[in-house]
């Protein structure tokens, strides 16, 4: 199957443009790689529901009838990687979609099975059609096993019945998918609601992740910061470097400064402006260290007045609306600082503006209602006309919710501090941090 540049995809060439409601696959006359005549590749730009953008390419070969399929992200690798863990549980969870990328480790702990990355190609499919490919994988050789060693072949035959007797769901099982590169998804039949059946979580990539993702060189360790640096003079100037826009990938240039936020701490604020498309975005990161305990604020709004809080949301940092069964993962609109109704707004677009469920032929009339719905909830809640508690669940303890009355304290706000679970410790990477002796030899 021949390949197709990312060049020609996002010059124009190859698809429409994004905007357009009415998709046509394009067809392109490649080389078949069974039979080396002339096949035809269909290629479609797509969207996928609370997702992104992704092409989907077909390849059938008229003259020996192979034929292949898989999907490619249509965007950027994302700054962090993304893992899904999913409790299979009863025959609706298999028909739930699945976007594995090549870079994507699917692992199902129960049989001590995993799919090492890089060893498929990316697929777009369904729970169950993961393990139909999986099954068809290991079937494969099987004829030139049992001639050469059949006791391979067996338990190989073993195996492939245990991947059957899944989908008969018997017990359950747990499907994990770990995407350093961030492009892998598992869909949520609940959304914009949470999915207790699902779990996702992000984490920052290791060395060896940007190398096989070629973000890095082999021989490239990171630059040694400069020595000379001086933080009080960091507090007062505006640091300037260059970067990509995260919408059209031209380059423009990120501000960064220390701000120290009264009553809390010290914050990094980083803004980005893109002169070619206009695109403007900020993100706050956290100026401190992880605080040795989690942090749990808990804001009753009970008047208009409420929405012109200062409200710091630090990307490990989830947000939950218990009157609207809602609940933002961490790492969703990464770090913000700004008013709770600015946290409502980028709620709002997040969930219905931005989101591909609502338009095209992605779009369900039942969805569809459901989402207006909650919008026009979020629009009451951000014009006093509907009380709630906002609950932000920082577990790094480096979220903070304005406290009008300080110094002393908010009878309308709680904050609690807690003891981090394990998970939660993985999730932020504590587990496995070394912070003493780590210069000594082993």
């Amino acid at each position: 199957m021949s390949v197709i540049s990312e060049e020609n995809v996002r010059g124009g060439s190859v698809f429409k443009d994004i905007g357009d409601d009415d998709w046509q696959p394009t067809e392109i006359e490649s080389m078949c790689m069974n039979c080396h005549l002339n096949g035809t590749t269909r290629l479609l730009l797509t969207k996928i529901p609370f997702f992104k953008e992704i092409i989907v390419s077909s390849f059938s070969c008229d003259h020996c009838d192979f034929s292949n399929t898989e999907i490619q992200s249509a965007g950027r690798i994302q700054e962090e990687g993304v893992c899904y863990t999913l409790r299979v549980k009863t025959k609706l969870d298999l028909n739930r979609e699945v976007v594995k990328a090549d870079s994507a480790t699917a692992r199902i702990p129960e049989l001590d099975f995993e799919i090492p990355p890089f060893t498929q190609k990316g697929s777009l499919s369904t729970v169950e059609g993961l393990l139909d490919r999986a099954a068809a994988g290991l079937e494969q050789d099987q004829a030139a096993r049992r001639a050469g060693d059949p006791d391979v072949a067996d338990k190989i035959d073993e195996f492939i019945q245990k991947l059957n007797k899944l989908r008969e769901m018997g017990d359950g099982f747990t499907l994990v998918i770990e995407d350093p590169s961030g492009n892998s998804f598992v869909e949520n039949p609940a959304a914009p609601l949470k999915d207790e059946a699902l779990s996702v979580s992000r984490f920052k990539r290791t060395v060896q992740q940007d190398t096989q993702l070629g973000l890095r060189a082999d021989d490239d360790l990171g630059e040694e910061p400069a020595a000379g640096d001086d933080l009080e003079a960091m507090r007062n100037e505006v640091l300037v470097f260059g970067t990509n826009c995260p919408e059209c990938n031209a380059p423009a240039s990120t501000n960064m400064k220390l701000v120290q936020i009264p009553h809390f701490k010290e914050v990094i604020i980083m803004a980005t402006n893109c002169d070619s498309c206009g695109h403007r975005t900020n993100e706050v990161k956290s100026g401190g260290a992880t605080e040795k305990l989690g942090t749990k604020i808990t804001l009753r709004v009970t008047d208009p007045s409420d929405m012109t809080r200062d409200v710091l949301k630090s990307e490990t940092c989830g947000v939950l609306i218990p009157e609207l069964e809602f609940e933002l993962g961490m790492g969703a609109l990464g770090g913000k600082f700004t008013t709770l109704e600015g946290l409502l707004k980028d709620i709002k677009d997040l969930t219905i503006s931005r989101n591909p469920f609502v338009c095209g032929d992605s779009s369900t009339t039942d969805r569809m209602e459901k989402l207006q719905q909650f919008g026009e909830k979020l629009d009451k809640i951000a014009a006093g006309e509907m009380e709630v508690s906002f609950v932000l669940d920082d577990p790094a303890g480096n979220s903070y919710v304005q406290n009008v009355y300080a110094p002393d304290p908010d009878p309308e706000m709680t904050v609690e501090k807690y003891t981090r679970s394990f998970e939660q410790n993985e999730d932020l990477g504590l587990n496995d941090m070394k912070t003493e002796g780590y210069q000594e030899e082993k």
